[in-house]
């Protein structure tokens, strides 16, 4: 199947490339985490696993990803829209959870995992309709959009400036306020992407106005899911094996 799968695929399709880089580098991060664990103190040993699910699903989805467009690419209904909300609706709350398992040791609160975990369900609900039920026009795509976007910027708000960001300082670890700094980073810029790729879709901005169509969305999500996953966990990974060594 994979090697037919690989066949098809043409020398300049760099969704195709993009999307086996990282569908590899995902399964690999999942048992890199996961075999790490055992090199950590205990109190980081749930982050690791938390960064091995969030790989280790999106591999998972991936390889569903991938006999989908096996089956339909060809016919030119090769975006598996519904597969990438099913993992992002399971591996973005978990990376949100992150922040709360880092700032535990600085007295996060549970309330503070639940209001991530709603954020980014909602953010994430709102981008599904915007995209999955999309009729082809502007005003759809960007109610849905921004509707998404108020998910996005309150976790933004929370992880550079509110409660999270507080709980780092709190913390007294330098290893700690680095991580969840690097992490903000990464919402800011890395969950960026996403943005893009939605608004390539049909009656998207970029698509209304660039023409970029449903390849480039794919592209964009490819690159997003690799860095973002793969380095929150990396990132995560630094701290407790830091913490560990001191």
């Amino acid at each position: 199947m994979l090697l037919g799968i690989i066949s098809k695929m043409a020398p300049d399709d760099y969704v195709g490339f993009t999307f086996f880089i990282g569908y590899m580098a995902m399964a690999a991060a999942a048992v890199f985490f996961l075999f790490e664990r055992g090199r950590v103190d205990d109190k980081w040993k749930m982050s690791l696993l938390v960064s091995a699910l969030i790989t280790g699903i999106a591999a998972v989805h991936y390889g569903y990803m991938r006999d989908y467009w096996g089956e339909f690419g060809a016919s030119g209904d090769g975006s598996p829209t519904f597969f990438r909300y099913v993992d992002w609706t399971l591996t973005v709350p978990l990376m949100c959870v992150e922040f709360y398992l880092l700032t535990k040791v600085a007295g996060a609160k549970k309330s503070l995992l639940w209001k991530l975990i709603i954020a980014s369900t909602w953010m994430l609900v709102c981008g599904y309709i915007g995209e999955a039920m999309s009729d082809g026009t502007m005003g759809h795509s960007v109610q849905w959009g921004v509707l998404s976007t108020l998910g996005y910027l309150y976790i933004l708000y929370t992880v550079w400036l509110g409660e999270v960001a507080k709980l780092a300082e709190a913390s007294k670890s330098d290893a700690v306020k680095r991580g969840v700094r690097t992490l903000a980073w990464f919402v800011l810029v890395g969950w960026a992407i996403y943005p893009i790729g939605y608004m390539c879709m049909d009656g998207g901005w970029l698509n209304s106005a660039l023409g970029w169509g449903s390849d480039n969305v794919d592209l964009w999500y490819n690159i997003a899911d690799a860095i973002n996953k793969i380095g929150f966990g990396l990132v995560v990974y630094n701290i407790a094996i830091t913490s560990s060594s001191k």
